[in-house]
């Protein structure tokens, strides 16, 4: 049995296809009842309460752990759901963590996340540590924008980093947790090609079969919009990496090429896959 946490977003859902059509028994936890594949089982959990883990991880071998922002929070305990799976006879864990602990290692969030890591190293379960940058699901953000305008408003314009597809996120998880030659390595995941906000506009105009404008904004008035999703600090924090990447958030990484044997999908790919959010 393999346990997949975030079970309904951009990754756990094609992960748990993937599981589910590699024909292994697979338990999927989401906070709220979803639709899961044919034969995938569903529980419904909260992670900030681990104990209500129990009957999720009975039985199981694997778990895949990603964690909901509010386990980044003050008080948190995600350290406490390692521990439930080691003592409910988890043998492995692959843990979804973010290429900023190295990047960017001193914010709160990357600082907690590094915790983790370290907790996970030290447990006795074998572990593989995923760290992707930016994804693509991001460009999301301009769906409405782009339905009702035509319109992608962005900070940076012509400043990119090598966003990666969520499916590949998933594809590489899925090998990770099926094969044994993954146990206690660090992967770094990005997209196959450093990619500007305005050239994904024109990948969306692309996909749409129709033209896109690209209006670029200015950092203040970023920092205004994404502060009503996000805490203001959080809101800083990444426009500072979009603004002004370092060598290490520039580089493409050659880690899903290692582990999937082919290279990773670019933004277009994504965008072509996703366009009906766009229409």
């Amino acid at each position: 049995m393999i346990v997949v946490t975030g079970a309904t977003g951009n990754i756990g859902r094609p992960l748990t296809q993937a599981l589910a059509a590699a024909g292994r028994q697979v338990t999927a936890v989401s906070r709220h009842t979803a639709a899961v594949p044919n034969g995938v089982r569903h529980v419904v959990a909260d992670l900030a309460e681990p104990a209500g883990l129990k009957p999720a991880l009975a039985g199981a071998k694997a778990l895949f752990l990603l964690l909901s922002g509010d386990l980044h929070a003050a008080g948190a305990r995600p350290a406490d759901i390692i521990a439930q799976a080691a003592a409910g006879g988890v043998r492995r864990v692959v843990l979804l963590s973010t290429l900023g602990v190295v990047t960017r290692p001193f914010g709160p969030t990357r600082i907690a996340m590094r915790a983790l890591e370290d907790t996970l190293r030290e447990s006795g379960l074998e572990w593989t540590i995923l760290r992707p940058g930016g994804f693509a699901s991001n460009a999301l953000w301009w769906a409405e924008s782009v339905r009702a305008q035509q319109v992608v408003a962005a900070p940076f314009g012509d400043v990119g980093v090598p966003i990666i597809d969520p499916a590949d996120i998933a594809e590489v998880a899925a090998a990770c947790l099926l094969e044994d030659r993954h146990a206690d390595r660090v992967y770094e995941l990005t997209g196959p090609e450093v990619i500007t906000p305005r050239r994904q506009a024109e990948a969306l105009a692309g996909a749409l079969g129709s033209p896109v404008r690209f209006h670029e904004l200015t950092r203040d008035e970023a920092r205004t919009a994404m502060s009503q999703s996000m805490p203001a600090e959080l809101a800083d924090d990444t426009l500072d990496i979009l603004g002004s990447p370092s060598p290490a958030e520039l580089r493409v990484s050659p880690d899903v090429q290692r582990v999937l044997g082919r290279a990773p999908r670019p933004f277009a790919d994504w965008a072509a896959r996703n366009v009906a959010a766009f229409r």
